[in-house]
């Protein structure tokens, strides 16, 4: 197969530089990019016996710049093992950037990777804007081909007025039918997010979009990133909103996420959502992206980083910037997402600590509970129910002067995650607040930490708070405190 020179030179840098990086200067157990900048999850599939994750790839530089894609696999979706760069944009379709996408596995045997290629034009008015049409890449899970006849979708194919430069991030599946189906992002020419659905009956070749959902101006204002798939007798759309503004505690300023839970009219081709909430609470979190495992669960990682810190809020010096969430096991309870990490983590555990009913009133640590790289289930609860207590504090990654903190207030149903005192120099977000209901304090908590990260699973992942930190690594210990009485259970593993 045909590599590109571009993408021979860009698969030497990366390999060359990538050796560089000690493994103890990254994620343990989080998969980050091999060299230079990482963003969105890519082509996320089962393939040949293993996981296959692709990324959008900058290597040159630890700042975004034109996209290729990373490529790694796994066979547990906890060690990931680096493969060549999969795409670059070597073409004159794509040449600006080879953008998000998804893939899937071929009846003959080939993996088929669907991607928005990237074609800057110039305005009537100097101005320049990203041309996005879909385009397609054939390969056996190492080296890809991109299609002769690319790009097979551009905006005559999407409903009227539709923008052709917010047309992006296709995600692809198979029916149960034997039917292609893909749902990709589109905008008006004012930029009101729409998500458009596709289908095919090869991969190839595709019917005209139809209009599966319309934002109104309700979320944001451009969606990326969409994924679309049944669960139980339910739909769940996700996808990221750009430029949101909060409804209460949902919906964070900026860059976000959003899930809506409902159904789908296949007769008319559109979806009607009964529940919408944020996918996750925290500080980094954007750009979903969901795969069936081979046992049925329903797994989703993100890109665990937010737009709005990327200039401010990292390594120094570092070669590599950007890393994914653990995967998460999906599920609807009650019609919510609940989120929990893949029952795959346990098989790392080490080191277990446990302590029953520890009476918790002013601060105080733990013999065993420390470290970077843990696993801590924390069950808490009013020691005292006709005196409740009015807040609780894990403070971890702490040392000197730095430390991340948790804390719960149960009179106003409120969980804070804060890392303004994480080591960061920059005035940046460094807070978020989630509501969480309890009865009389009672509240469950997972904590797993890996080096740079923190994702909290609050009441069996009715909610998670997901964030970086950047502390110095010799930040290891983890104290408890609370104001008022607060009996406590703790399991605690280290992850090796």
């Amino acid at each position: 197969m045909k590599i590109s020179e571009k993408l021979e030179k860009v698969r030497e840098y990366e390999n060359a530089m990538g050796a560089r990086i000690a493994e103890e200067d990254r994620p343990a157990f989080h998969l980050s990019s091999r060299v230079g900048w990482m963003n969105d999850p890519n082509g996320f599939s089962f393939y040949q016996g293993k996981y296959h994750l692709f990324y959008q790839y900058y290597p040159y530089n630890t700042v975004w710049g034109p996209c290729h894609w990373g490529h790694a696999v796994s066979s547990d979706l906890i060690r990931w093992e680096y493969l060549p760069a999969a795409l670059a944009p070597d073409e004159e379709y794509d040449r600006d950037g080879c953008f998000s996408g998804s893939a899937v596995e071929l009846p003959d045997g080939r993996q088929m990777l669907i991607y928005t290629g990237v074609l800057k034009k110039e305005m009537e008015d100097g101005t320049v804007r990203d041309l996005q049409r879909q385009c397609l890449a054939f390969g056996d899970g190492l080296d890809y081909e991109k299609y002769e006849g690319n790009p097979i979708l551009d905006v005559e194919d999407l409903p009227e007025n539709c923008s052709p430069y917010e047309f992006r991030d296709p995600k692809i599946w198979v029916g149960e039918d034997g039917v292609y189906r893909m749902v990709a992002c589109c905008a008006t020419l004012n930029r009101d997010a729409k998500i458009v659905l596709f289908q095919s009956a090869d991969g190839v070749c595709w019917s005209k979009g139809k209009l599966l959902i319309q934002n109104f101006d309700r979320f944001g204002k451009v969606w990326e990133c969409p994924d679309f798939f049944r669960m139980e007798d339910k739909w769940v759309l996700l996808t990221s909103p750009m430029d949101m503004l909060p409804e209460g505690f949902e919906y964070h300023n900026g860059n976000g996420t959003l899930c809506l839970i409902g159904d789908y009219d296949a007769a008319s081709g559109t979806f009607i959502p009964q529940h919408d909430q944020t996918i996750d609470y925290g500080i980094d979190f954007y750009a979903t992206q969901t795969i069936l495992s081979p046992d049925g669960r329903r797994i989703m990682i993100a890109w665990m980083q937010n737009w709005d810190t990327t200039p401010g809020y990292r390594l120094d010096p570092t070669s590599w910037f950007g890393q994914m969430t653990i995967p998460r096991e999906l599920s609807i309870r009650e019609g919510r997402l609940y989120q929990w990490p893949v029952r795959e983590l346990e098989q790392i555990r080490r080191d277990r600590v446990c302590y029953e009913n520890v009476y918790v009133n002013g601060e105080m640590e733990l013999d065993g509970i420390r470290g970077r790289c843990i696993d801590m289930e924390i069950e808490l609860k009013s020691a005292d129910p006709e005196h409740p207590y009015q807040k609780f504090v894990i403070k971890f990654a702490a040392g000197g002067r730095y430390y991340t903190m948790l804390s719960y207030h149960p009179d106003d149903s409120i969980m804070k995650i804060d890392r303004k005192f994480s080591g960061s120099r920059r005035a940046i977000i460094h807070q978020r607040r989630a509501e969480v209901p309890s009865l009389n304090g009672a509240v469950k908590i997972r904590l797993i930490l890996d080096r740079y990260s923190a994702e909290a699973f609050i009441n069996e992942g009715a909610q998670t708070l997901t964030a970086n930190l950047y502390t110095d690594m010799e930040a290891e210990r983890i104290t408890f405190s609370a104001q008022g009485a607060v009996s406590m259970n703790l399991v605690k593993y280290s992850l090796v």
